[in-house]
């Protein structure tokens, strides 16, 4: 007898199946209490009633915002009474921004200075004449890298982003600046070779992180050293953990390989 695996639909595609459940569900609730709300409150009530059906899938807590402000925000644009381009130009940018958030399910996050401060602390200490390596997997808008640049002028600093804006935002940055120790690769980080670095720092999502720990076990040197932000390693205690005082109290996840 074979057992049939339940379907996974992709976060998207589930996202999108709970929004139009919602959508039902608010229209069988009013009219069973035959309830007539102004187009607001209704937005609002789908939004609310998306938000539970998102939090109980157990989807990402950054979906949840997205359901509940659906609704709402479709309701708002309509009433302004917006021209179509304004449209096409908002879907544009959120094209090139979330380029492939469907497929890898890692929206762009985007670090505080109080982390780049503290990622200082798991730089190799200085050796005259030896430059140390030091990757941003998901590098977004380049500011680990510029910033660490400036504190330890005697690394070389890597960035890998898959999305277009923020991947030339971040390339116009380091050429701009004159950060000659940084570089910004666009491509896929499954095709970037961790064992190349001495520190691999990652801020991605929950989603990519079990693969992402293989992947570092497999490639790193021993003696590297390997950073998550927020996100933990399904099963895996970090060495240290580092919460930082920014605005989302962020903690800094560290592996030594």
């Amino acid at each position: 007898m074979t057992i049939k695996r339940p379907i996974r639909f992709p976060p998207a595609i589930k996202a999108l199946l709970l929004q139009l459940s919602a959508f039902a569900l608010t229209l069988l609730s009013l009219h069973i209490l035959v309830l007539k709300p102004t187009p607001t409150a209704f937005a609002f009530t789908c939004g609310l009633i998306a938000a539970c059906l998102s939090s109980i899938a157990k989807q990402a807590r950054w979906w949840l915002i997205i359901q509940f402000l659906f609704a709402p925000t479709l309701v708002a644009a309509l009433a302004v009474n917006l021209h179509p381009k304004y449209y096409l130009i908002a879907f544009l940018i959120f094209l090139l921004v979330f380029w492939n958030t469907y497929r890898t399910q890692v929206p762009l996050y985007l670090s505080s200075n109080k982390i780049w401060c503290a990622l200082e602390c798991y730089l190799p200490d200085a050796v005259p004449g030896k430059n140390f390596s030091f990757i941003d997997i998901g590098s977004g808008l380049g500011g680990v890298l510029t910033h660490l640049a400036i504190i330890r002028p005697d690394g070389s600093y890597c960035g890998v982003e898959s999305a277009p804006l923020p991947f030339l935002w971040s390339w116009l940055r380091i050429r701009l600046g004159g950060y000659y120790q940084c570089r910004v690769l666009w491509g896929n980080l499954w095709e970037c070779n961790l064992g190349r670095y001495d520190v691999v720092f990652a801020y991605l999502s929950p989603a990519p992180m079990e693969r992402l720990w293989l992947k570092a076990q497999a490639e790193m040197r021993p003696g590297s050293v390997f950073i998550s932000s927020t996100f933990c390693v399904p099963g895996r205690s970090p060495v240290e953990t580092v919460v930082v005082d920014d605005l989302h109290h962020s903690t800094l996840l560290v592996w030594r390989l």
